[in-house]
């Protein structure tokens, strides 16, 4: 999985390492490697998982409420 952001004419080195910052951000290539930076237990992945749903629910039904 290669990410290539090639340097357009007159592009400052900032802007283009803005560019990428983004891509690797929107392609998720950022959070899968801090994940994966430590080891977790299969229970407490599905703890993890369980309380993001349970919270995501929990903002559908209070915006319905709305």
């Amino acid at each position: 999985m290669a990410v290539i952001v090639q340097m357009r004419k007159g592009e400052t080195i900032d802007k283009a390492l803005r560019r990428l910052k983004k891509r690797l951000d929107r392609e998720g290539v950022i959070r899968e490697v801090r994940e994966k930076q430590y080891f977790e237990k299969p229970c407490a992945k599905r703890r993890r998982k369980k309380k993001i749903a349970k919270f995501s629910n929990y903002l559908r039904l209070k915006n319905e409420n709305m």
